[in-house]
């Protein structure tokens, strides 16, 4: 068989199949108020998303871990097309990227209360393009003819229907809809507005604010003694050693003023 085949079946099955199964996680963990597991699950979507994009075009990404706008700005830069995303999808990935990643609340985090929405809008955008676009295609007369113009021409005109009109043709996301016994079908539709059958104008959610404080943000001073024992990352440690200095400084800058009071 076809190596090019083979290898765009691997992007499809490995990162599009395993990004929607994430997808869906990732809204069960929020409807379940397991906020640390929202972020991790969206952000291993938009993750796989970007992945499987980026080796349907054959653009090398080896060095793309968990970190998304890398992934993005490499799309940006070697892909034949760009990317049409909202502002909102944007910021959506920029707020996954900064903390979605911390799978061990090495970090703060916060949820305000609209971030399923945000996700739902910003797969249904990214995922669009998690199919093969650039390709050819005989004509009446033998000769190929690129699609890429075709297939960008109908992700445009997709914004101007229901967002549940476009599909992807064997997509795990459109499977589950189909099917009504799907077990994790209920999960997919609950408050969607973009993926499911019907067209829906608007949803109901409960929207909440919710913070929480990681241990090392309440106590840097034991950064080093953890260093011991676990991995951190290194923007994390260099960010907690910037703190301890900065609250050393402002420690002894307060001693000082009382000395000499």
């Amino acid at each position: 068989m076809d190596k090019k085949i083979l290898i765009n079946d691997f992007a499809i099955r490995s990162f599009r199949d395993i990004a929607d199964y994430d997808y869906i996680s990732a809204r069960m963990a929020y409807r379940a108020k397991l906020l640390p597991q929202f972020l991790w699950l969206g952000l291993q979507a938009i993750e796989k998303y970007l992945k499987c994009i980026l080796l349907l075009n054959r653009i090398k990404a080896k060095r793309i871990s968990h970190n998304l706008i890398p992934a993005l700005e490499l799309i940006k830069q070697c892909a034949p097309f760009q990317l049409r995303l909202s502002n909102s999808s944007c910021k959506f990935i920029e707020y996954l990227d900064k903390y979605g990643r911390f799978r061990y609340l090495e970090t703060p985090f916060h949820v305000k209360g609209l971030e399923l929405p945000q996700l739902d809008l910003t797969v249904w955008e990214i995922r669009r393009y998690c199919h093969v676009l650039n390709y050819n295609k005989l004509n009446g007369k033998g000769k190929p003819v690129s699609m890429l113009e075709h297939e960008l021409k109908r992700i445009e005109m997709s914004e101007n229907y229901p967002p549940q009109k476009f599909s992807l043709i064997g997509g795990k996301i459109e499977n589950i809809i189909e099917n009504n016994k799907h077990p994790a079908r209920k999960a997919l539709l609950w408050q969607n507005l973009y993926f499911g059958i019907k067209h829906r104008k608007k949803v109901y959610l409960k929207q909440h604010f919710h913070a929480t404080n990681s241990p090392l943000s309440l106590h840097p001073e034991i950064l080093d003694d953890v260093l011991e024992y676990v991995f951190l990352p290194k923007d994390v440690i260099a960010a907690y050693k910037k703190e301890l200095k900065k609250r050393s400084k402002t420690k002894n800058s307060s001693e000082f003023r009382g000395h000499n009071n």
